[in-house]
């Protein structure tokens, strides 16, 4: 046995009529492409998203609105949450870990304390960042604010 004589197994491969080799095959002249158009010409390939001249869908779907490439994500805490914390928890200080493990946010979030409520206890506060009046509730309850990086 040699390269001569290899052959596909028996059933494997079915005949078909080829294409393109004279009109006494049947299937020359055009060669099943039909006649004229980009579809009938070497080289054709179909561009993304073609819908065969109909208006394709990324065009017909409305855009509005601007997303900024560089924008920061948190996740907002009020200091009436800060506050619930403090008295079930019996804690002075509030990091990422007590929020963590409380399960108000994830250890990949950022987080950015809000003002909504009010602050009793003395708390050292560590988050990303602070609105004015969260800042202001907490340093006027005694406590202080620590911005994470």
């Amino acid at each position: 046995m040699d390269l001569s004589n290899l052959k596909p197994a028996q059933g494997a491969t079915k005949k078909r009529k080829r294409i393109g080799r004279g009109e006494g095959s049947g299937k020359g002249g055009t060669s099943t492409r039909g006649h004229k158009g980009a579809k009938s010409r070497s080289g054709y390939s179909r561009q993304i998203g073609f819908e065969g001249g109909q208006m394709p869908l990324q065009r017909r779907v409305p855009k509005f609105g601007f997303k900024p490439l560089k924008r920061v994500e948190y996740k907002t805490v009020n200091i009436e949450k800060l506050q619930e914390i403090a008295d079930t928890q019996q804690v002075s200080k509030i990091d990422l870990d007590v929020l963590i493990k409380t399960g108000i946010v994830s250890s990949k979030q950022l987080v950015k304390i809000l003002g909504k409520g009010s602050l009793t206890a003395k708390l050292e506060v560590e988050a990303h960042a602070f609105s004015k009046s969260a800042e202001e509730a907490i340093k006027s309850a005694g406590g202080t604010v620590v911005k994470l990086q």
